[in-house]
């Protein structure tokens, strides 16, 4: 196995799509993901995984039950497994993502958002 860095920003340019993760790295079972989003995403929670958002570019809100995160670049928030979620950004936001493989992007709510096939690039 060859091992070889990533650059984000390159990885970020090979697509323009929203709310559509891509797999970019792999390590311990879990999926490193880059995800570009813009607008609103669906309310949902994620039964037995744990979520991290990193942001690495753009302004991303997180609306929880009894508050809303935001989060800026160079930061990021690991929401717990169980915890109803809904990401939102008014402007188009970079995030990485690490979660296990078996992380599917809408949790426990399917919808015209659901992307269970991702790519690899």
């Amino acid at each position: 196995m060859e091992i070889e860095k990533v650059n984000l920003n390159q990885k970020l340019a090979n697509f323009k799509d929203y709310w559509s993760p891509k797999i970019v790295g792999e390590l311990n079972e879990q999926f490193v993901k880059l995800v570009k989003v813009k607008g609103e995403f669906v309310k949902h929670k994620h039964e037995h995984e744990d979520e991290l958002f990193y942001v690495v570019s753009g302004t991303l809100y997180i609306e929880l039950n009894d508050k809303t995160l935001e989060l800026n670049p160079g930061e990021f928030v690991i929401i717990p497994k169980g915890i109803e979620h809904k990401p939102y950004a008014p402007e188009e936001v970079s995030i990485m993502l690490f979660e296990p493989a078996t992380t599917l992007n809408t949790g426990n709510t399917k919808n015209e958002l659901t992307v269970s096939d991702l790519d690899k690039i």
